[in-house]
């Protein structure tokens, strides 16, 4: 009976431990598939004028999770975490130049997004990120395949 018992709890125990290096795989695969810049279209559904003064983009280093940016007229930069598709942001700075109201009003669409991101979505290179409150878009952003940021 005790070796029976012994069996079934190492048999556990390698469960429970493959489960948790497969969540490790899927982790890490994400945080690869999310890492680079992406240049922001959409915030919470208004365009962001593509030929601003300043690229408006997000970027993702999958290495140390952090996160990077430019709002149009600020720069930020954080941490992200991952876990299959929830993603939140946080520790996130920002330099305080004023700027035209219509590019603070887009800052202060980037900055409320990542304040409230719960999870994203990457499909044709496309991110889009989600709230953590009912799901709705709060932006969107296409891949920038030169990396020049």
């Amino acid at each position: 009976m005790k070796t029976l018992s012994l069996a079934f709890t190492l048999v556990l125990a390698f469960m429970i431990l493959g489960c948790d290096e497969t969540k490790k795989v899927i982790d890490v695969a994400g945080n690869v598939q999310l890492s680079g810049a992406y240049n922001i279209t959409s915030v919470e559904g208004i365009a962001v004028p593509g030929n601003s003064e300043k690229n408006v983009f997000i970027s993702f280093a999958a290495l140390d999770k952090s996160v990077r940016g430019n709002t149009g007229c600020n720069t930020f930069f954080g941490n992200y975490t991952l876990d299959l598709y929830a993603l939140s942001f946080k520790d996130i700075a920002v330099t305080e130049m004023a700027c035209e109201k219509p590019v603070m009003d887009i800052e202060q669409g980037v900055l409320a997004a990542l304040r409230n991101t719960g999870s994203y979505g990457l499909q044709n290179n496309i991110l889009t990120l989600y709230s953590k409150n009912d799901r709705s878009v709060l932006l969107t952003a296409q891949k920038d395949t030169k990396e020049s940021n």
